[in-house]
């Protein structure tokens, strides 16, 4: 059990986590520190986290439902992959420790980061050469991502967006409700799998998850109403600084 001081900071974090994730940042910046700080080891951590963020589903469901819809029938195609993805990562972390990715993770999050201030000169390369499906170098990605998705997490929804960005949608704020999605349909996959069969810390993933639904209900509404260049470096500051993080304090 965690101290009410603890549950109250919880809750505050997860608002700020909801709110900086479904606006298109990273939500592990905010939430996975907090967990540490009160007392939770890197392990369970992990865990408390991942259960927290199927809040964020629903409520950025809400906030962007007019970028979402007419995009039913994709999401239901790549949802399942998302769903797969994150099954598989969810198992091996219950098999593993949670640290066997820690030194490849930032560099991760900080490729995807840059990537996206160049998004614009993908996307219109990949414009000019278009003339074939992209499902197989979306596949390609997806996977992957679902995969580390569901093992970890902090970083992945920088690297989808990216990708959505460069192969699916070419506006912002509409890669972004994908990615929501997305992200959100692994990560109750892979929630489910740990309440199954590993512990969580309850008393910090439920107030957790409650500030993150306020949050991630909020996000979409914020993200609309910044300017898309001021947007798209806030996500790749917030993922760079998240790369930082991780370096630093590998365990985490």
């Amino acid at each position: 059990m965690i101290s009410t001081l603890a549950s109250a900071e919880l809750l505050a974090a997860g608002v700020a986590a909801g709110l900086i994730g479904s606006a298109g940042g990273i939500t592990s910046l905010v939430s996975y520190p907090v967990l540490l700080a009160v007392g939770l080891p890197a392990h369970a951590a992990n865990v408390a986290n991942n259960v927290a963020l199927v809040a964020c589903w629903p409520g950025s469901a809400l906030g962007s439902r007019p970028e979402l819809r007419g995009k039913g029938p994709w999401l239901a195609r790549w949802t399942g992959v998302a769903v797969l993805g994150a099954s598989a990562g969810a198992v091996l972390l219950l098999c593993t420790p949670s640290h066997t990715f820690a030194r490849v993770v930032p560099f991760l999050v900080a490729i995807g980061s840059l990537t996206l201030l160049f998004e614009p000169r993908l996307r219109a390369r990949r414009e000019r050469r278009a003339g074939g499906s992209h499902t197989p170098a979306l596949a390609a990605g997806l996977v992957p991502l679902s995969f580390y998705n569901g093992y970890f997490g902090a970083g992945s929804g920088v690297m989808t967006l990216t990708l959505l960005l460069v192969l699916v949608d070419g506006n912002l704020i509409g890669a972004n409700a994908l990615k929501n999605m997305i992200i959100g349909a692994g990560v109750m996959t892979s929630a489910a799998i740990f309440v199954l069969f590993g512990p969580v810390h309850w008393s910090a993933a439920l107030p957790l998850g409650l500030g993150m639904l306020a949050g991630s209900r909020i996000g979409p509404t914020v993200a609309r109403r910044l300017p898309l260049d001021v947007l798209r470096w806030l996500i790749v500051l917030l993922g760079m600084a998240l790369a930082v993080d991780l370096f630093v304090h590998p365990s985490a």
